[in-house]
């Protein structure tokens, strides 16, 4: 079954965002929450209502939300919004440590946390992210019946 997914991240950490989502659509997977600085600045400067209707529309038709967790994920008011409509939604959830991919410059970063709580986790650098997320999303649906 092909599977329409979520991924949830803050946007610092976009260009590790990217390669896990890249790794997903090469696939020829489908992937929803990407948007582009500039229109999400376009959106920001409408308000959190703007924002949060943004999200949903990009919450529908998924049947699973991947929170890819770097440095700052944990304080992101937005991505606790994104996990809390993905849990009232049904989705299967699950967690991915993307702080060990390098970013533009090289670098890597510490994670924040084990987010979302109770849920599956997993290091993309040590447990082979772009050979089994295809399993670990399928895992994540079938745990919550979608």
């Amino acid at each position: 079954m092909a599977r329409r997914v979520f991924f949830s991240f803050k946007y610092e950490d976009v260009s590790r965002a990217m390669v896990v989502r890249n790794s997903w659509v090469t696939q020829g997977k489908e992937a929803a929450g990407f948007i582009d600085a500039a229109d999400f600045e376009k959106i920001k400067q409408q308000g959190d209502t703007a924002i949060k209707k943004w999200i949903d529309k990009q919450l529908e038709g998924t049947s699973v939300t991947v929170v890819l967790v770097g440095e700052k994920t944990c304080n992101s008011r937005w991505i606790k919004y994104e996990i809390e409509k993905s849990i009232e939604k049904g989705n299967g959830l699950l967690g991915i440590d993307i702080s060990k991919i390098k970013d533009l410059q090289g670098k890597t970063s510490e994670r924040c946390d084990q987010i979302p709580k109770e849920y599956a986790f997993y290091l993309w650098n040590k447990e082979k992210g772009y050979q089994n997320m295809g399993e670990w999303i399928e895992k994540a649906a079938q745990d919550a019946e979608r």
